[in-house]
């Protein structure tokens, strides 16, 4: 039995505006009505994985539930990070939790926002290279490359025939991502593999690397693991010995440094999905090469990418030629596709001005459901609530804020002060400024709602709470 690990803590920036750190790209439905979580969820669903782990950040913790329970899958831990700190963190952290349970268990490590098209061949491939890691190999796994990429890091292997095994070869280096030029060479040597960032090993030998490697490491996170406690079915990760650790990768703590290292090549399907180059590539298009989606048009174009993310804004592409456009209901990014690698450059930009779309979608996700804002003006904002069958909002009040609440969808339980009531699709309720309230879903079905906001202060941080189903501060 192996034990997959899901790594779901990336913000994707170089999906701007699709993908920001409070909804990162893994949870877009990119292709169709799967997320690339989901599709990670499915590649090791299969009998030879036991149910995955999942390392993933607070923000997102109850969107990886819902998630998981849209696709049906489930999970055997669900470990919240109490910040970022890198892969090899995350690594260590899952690895010492397994091992609790198996202490020679092999593990899978895989990032939950790449796509890989073919499971059974992905699946052939992980228990093809199980041999080498049950004897002590670390295995990380290596694409076959079809282009000269300067975006991906590679691995050297002894000769070009190691290519094509189907069983683990001895790894001679890493690359760093490469100059054009010296991409180029390494494709034409055909010893070269693109690194995938999946990983197999034992749970013991990962332990033992750390030890050997990156010591400290080792010592907080397994207090941190050790002290983890639980919280409505998550495993909090302890943030007192979190709070030192490195920002460092499991390559540069411990892969570039280990001497067990073995390549599993792979050619059967894959991509990171790094830049939206790399989604023209893997969408379909139309005769002229284009790929458009959501309300978007094309004319006169070709091999471009047109994508409106919001069901309110028709995007025209006139006369474009491999360009990129992607639009959401609160920012654009045009540029060239030879120039869609830069979209992170200008994330960081845009956080070093305080734009709130650096960071934040329009649509902000709660562990109730969600809401995005309509308008906003001088004293008044107008937001589109929508609560999941069975949940609620905390109990709560605001210094500054009065709310008008309409009820457009489903059928409301209403609090305010002493009094509950149920409000019905077309009726409305008034929550007075420093009302005590709550607004729940009974109904099997969304609830959604239109909320007025009238006040001199319309900030989220206006909130006291007194009770709350989700253990939020």
């Amino acid at each position: 039995m192996i034990y997959p690990v899901i790594l779901c803590g990336g913000s994707g920036t170089r999906l701007w505006p699709l993908s920001r750190k409070s909804q990162p790209k893994q949870f877009a439905h990119i292709f169709g009505n799967v997320s690339l979580f989901q599709r990670a969820a499915a590649l090791v669903a299969g009998p030879s994985f036991a149910p995955a782990t999942v390392v993933t950040g607070d923000a997102v913790r109850f969107e990886v539930l819902d998630q998981l329970d849209a696709c049906g899958a489930s999970a055997r831990s669900i470990l919240i990070e109490p910040d970022a700190r890198n892969t090899a963190a995350a690594v260590l952290a899952a690895t010492l939790s397994i091992s609790q349970q198996d202490t020679n268990a092999l593990i899978l490590v895989l990032p939950s926002d790449h796509l890989i098209t073919d499971a059974q061949a992905f699946e052939e491939a992980v228990l093809n290279a199980a041999t080498a890691a049950s004897a002590g190999q670390i295995i990380t796994f290596g694409i076959q490359p079809t282009r000269p990429e300067t975006g991906y890091g590679y691995l050297e292997l002894e000769n070009a025939h190691s290519l094509n095994e189907t069983v683990a070869q001895p790894l001679v280096r890493f690359v760093e991502k490469p100059m054009l030029d010296v991409a180029q060479d390494m494709l034409e040597s055909g010893r070269y593999l693109w690194n995938a960032g999946i990983f197999l090993f034992s749970a013991a030998v990962m332990v033992d690397a750390f030890r050997k490697h990156a010591p400290d490491c080792l010592s907080g996170v397994t207090q941190s693991v050790e002290q983890a406690y639980a919280d409505l079915g998550f495993q909090r990760l302890a943030p007192k010995p979190w709070a030192p650790l490195l920002n460092v990768s499991i390559d540069h703590a411990i892969m570039e440094k280990a001497d067990n290292l073995c390549v599993m090549p792979y050619s059967k399907g894959w991509t990171d999905l790094g830049d939206w180059k790399s989604i023209w590539e893997n969408s379909e298009k139309d005769a002229n090469g284009n790929a458009c989606s959501g309300p978007s048009l094309a004319l006169g174009c070709a091999n471009s990418l047109l994508r409106s993310e919001a069901e309110t804004i028709q995007l025209v592409g006139i006369g474009l030629e491999d360009m990129i456009v992607v639009a959401t209901r609160d920012a654009v990014v045009v540029a060239p596709k030879s120039q869609s690698q830069r979209v992170g450059e200008a994330v960081n930009i845009l956080k070093a001005e305080h734009a709130p779309q650096a960071e934040k979608s329009p649509r902000e996700l709660r562990p109730w459901g969600w809401f995005e804002s309509l308008a906003m003006g001088n004293g008044f904002q107008v937001k589109r609530i929508r609560i999941k069958p069975g949940h609620a909002l905390s109990l709560q009040s605001h210094n500054n804020r009065a709310e008008h609440w309409i009820v457009v969808m489903g059928t409301a339980k209403v609090t305010i002060n002493e009094d509950t009531r149920i409000v019905s699709e077309n009726e409305s309720i008034y929550v007075p400024q420093g009302a005590i309230h709550r607004l729940e879903n009974p109904g099997r079905e969304p609830v959604e709602i239109i909320e007025v906001q009238t006040g001199s202060y319309l900030g989220e941080d206006d909130i006291q709470r007194y009770a709350d189903n989700y253990a939020r501060t």
